[in-house]
Protein backbone atom coordinates (compact mmCIF):
# COMPACT_ATOMS: atom_id res chain seq x y z
CA UNK A 1 0.00 0.00 0.00
CA UNK A 2 1.55 3.27 -1.12
CA UNK A 3 0.90 5.95 1.51
CA UNK A 4 0.00 9.38 0.22
CA UNK A 5 -2.28 12.26 1.11
CA UNK A 6 -4.00 12.10 -2.29
CA UNK A 7 -4.81 8.39 -2.05
CA UNK A 8 -7.92 6.69 -0.74
CA UNK A 9 -8.52 5.45 2.79
CA UNK A 10 -6.64 4.16 4.72
CA UNK A 11 -3.55 5.31 2.79
CA UNK A 12 -4.43 9.01 2.98
CA UNK A 13 -5.13 8.77 6.72
CA UNK A 14 -1.66 7.29 7.28
CA UNK A 15 0.02 10.21 5.54
CA UNK A 16 1.95 12.62 7.75
CA UNK A 17 -0.29 15.30 6.20
CA UNK A 18 -3.40 13.81 7.86
CA UNK A 19 -4.89 15.85 10.74
CA UNK A 20 -4.28 13.54 13.70
CA UNK A 21 -3.77 15.60 16.87
CA UNK A 22 -1.34 14.31 19.50
CA UNK A 23 0.90 15.62 22.27
CA UNK A 24 4.68 15.22 21.94
CA UNK A 25 6.83 16.09 24.95
CA UNK A 26 4.16 18.45 26.22
CA UNK A 27 3.65 20.20 22.85
CA UNK A 28 0.28 19.99 21.07
CA UNK A 29 0.74 18.78 17.50
CA UNK A 30 -2.02 18.85 14.89
CA UNK A 31 -0.28 16.47 12.48
CA UNK A 32 2.94 14.51 12.15
CA UNK A 33 3.95 16.76 9.25
CA UNK A 34 3.76 19.80 11.52
CA UNK A 35 5.87 18.09 14.16
CA UNK A 36 8.48 16.96 11.62
CA UNK A 37 8.73 20.36 9.95
CA UNK A 38 9.06 22.01 13.36
CA UNK A 39 12.37 20.20 13.83
CA UNK A 40 13.91 22.60 11.30
CA UNK A 41 13.32 25.59 13.62
CA UNK A 42 15.72 26.48 16.43
CA UNK A 43 13.35 28.84 18.28
CA UNK A 44 11.01 26.88 20.61
CA UNK A 45 8.07 29.30 20.12
CA UNK A 46 8.25 29.04 16.33
CA UNK A 47 8.58 25.29 16.68
CA UNK A 48 5.41 25.13 18.77
CA UNK A 49 3.58 27.15 16.13
CA UNK A 50 4.70 24.87 13.28
CA UNK A 51 3.53 21.86 15.33
CA UNK A 52 -0.03 23.22 15.05
CA UNK A 53 0.05 23.15 11.24
CA UNK A 54 -1.38 20.44 8.98
CA UNK A 55 -0.68 19.16 5.48
CA UNK A 56 0.83 21.38 2.81
CA UNK A 57 0.77 24.37 5.16
CA UNK A 58 3.08 22.48 7.51
CA UNK A 59 5.27 21.25 4.65
CA UNK A 60 5.79 24.73 3.23
CA UNK A 61 6.51 26.24 6.66
CA UNK A 62 9.76 24.28 6.81
CA UNK A 63 10.51 23.90 3.12
CA UNK A 64 13.06 26.71 2.85
CA UNK A 65 14.84 26.08 6.14
CA UNK A 66 18.47 25.17 5.43
CA UNK A 67 19.21 22.38 7.89
CA UNK A 68 20.94 20.11 5.35
CA UNK A 69 24.28 21.94 5.32
CA UNK A 70 24.81 21.24 9.04
CA UNK A 71 22.61 18.11 9.30
CA UNK A 72 21.31 19.63 12.54
CA UNK A 73 17.68 19.63 13.63
CA UNK A 74 16.19 21.05 16.83
CA UNK A 75 13.83 20.23 19.64
CA UNK A 76 13.03 22.76 22.34
CA UNK A 77 16.12 24.82 21.48
CA UNK A 78 18.47 21.83 21.67
CA UNK A 79 20.42 20.71 18.59
CA UNK A 80 20.08 17.13 17.38
CA UNK A 81 22.30 15.63 14.69
CA UNK A 82 20.21 14.07 11.93
CA UNK A 83 22.08 10.76 11.87
CA UNK A 84 22.26 10.31 15.66
CA UNK A 85 20.73 7.64 17.84
CA UNK A 86 19.08 10.47 19.77
CA UNK A 87 17.24 11.56 16.62
CA UNK A 88 15.96 8.04 15.96
CA UNK A 89 14.71 7.88 19.56
CA UNK A 90 12.93 11.22 19.05
CA UNK A 91 11.20 9.81 15.94
CA UNK A 92 10.18 6.66 17.84
CA UNK A 93 8.73 8.76 20.65
CA UNK A 94 6.89 11.05 18.21
CA UNK A 95 5.27 8.13 16.37
CA UNK A 96 4.39 6.46 19.67
CA UNK A 97 2.64 9.70 20.67
CA UNK A 98 0.79 9.79 17.33
CA UNK A 99 -0.24 6.17 17.90
CA UNK A 100 -2.39 7.31 20.85
CA UNK A 101 -4.76 8.99 18.37
CA UNK A 102 -7.73 6.65 17.80
CA UNK A 103 -8.42 7.72 14.19
CA UNK A 104 -4.77 7.06 13.33
CA UNK A 105 -5.04 3.64 15.03
CA UNK A 106 -8.16 2.80 13.03
CA UNK A 107 -6.49 3.72 9.73
CA UNK A 108 -3.39 1.71 10.59
CA UNK A 109 -5.46 -1.35 11.50
CA UNK A 110 -7.52 -0.89 8.31
CA UNK A 111 -4.31 -1.36 6.32
CA UNK A 112 -4.49 -5.03 7.32
CA UNK A 113 -1.32 -6.92 6.49
CA UNK A 114 -0.35 -4.73 3.53
CA UNK A 115 3.29 -3.86 3.11
CA UNK A 116 3.42 -0.12 3.66
CA UNK A 117 5.40 1.96 1.19
CA UNK A 118 5.89 5.65 0.50
CA UNK A 119 7.09 5.99 -3.09
CA UNK A 120 7.18 9.79 -3.08
CA UNK A 121 9.50 9.89 -0.05
CA UNK A 122 13.26 10.22 -0.14
CA UNK A 123 15.68 7.49 0.90
CA UNK A 124 18.74 9.49 2.00
CA UNK A 125 18.68 10.86 5.56
CA UNK A 126 20.87 13.74 4.34
CA UNK A 127 17.96 15.00 2.21
CA UNK A 128 14.92 14.59 4.46
CA UNK A 129 13.88 14.66 8.11
CA UNK A 130 12.14 11.30 7.59
CA UNK A 131 13.17 8.69 5.03
CA UNK A 132 10.77 6.23 3.43
CA UNK A 133 12.29 3.46 5.53
CA UNK A 134 12.09 5.42 8.80
CA UNK A 135 8.46 6.25 8.10
CA UNK A 136 7.15 2.87 6.94
CA UNK A 137 9.06 0.78 9.47
CA UNK A 138 7.60 2.81 12.32
CA UNK A 139 4.07 2.45 10.99
CA UNK A 140 4.45 -1.32 10.60
CA UNK A 141 5.97 -1.62 14.10
CA UNK A 142 3.05 0.28 15.61
CA UNK A 143 0.52 -1.73 13.59
CA UNK A 144 1.96 -5.01 14.92
CA UNK A 145 1.77 -3.66 18.45
CA UNK A 146 -1.87 -2.62 17.97
CA UNK A 147 -2.79 -6.08 16.68
CA UNK A 148 -1.23 -7.83 19.69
Amino acid sequence: MDIGSGSGYPSSALSNFAPHPFVFRGVQCSSMEGMLQSLKFKAPEMQKHVCTLVGRTAKFAGKKKNWRSTQTLWWNGEPIKRESKEYQQLLDEAYDALAQNTSFQAALLASGNAVLEHSMGKSSPNDTVLTRSEFCSRLMRIRERLKA
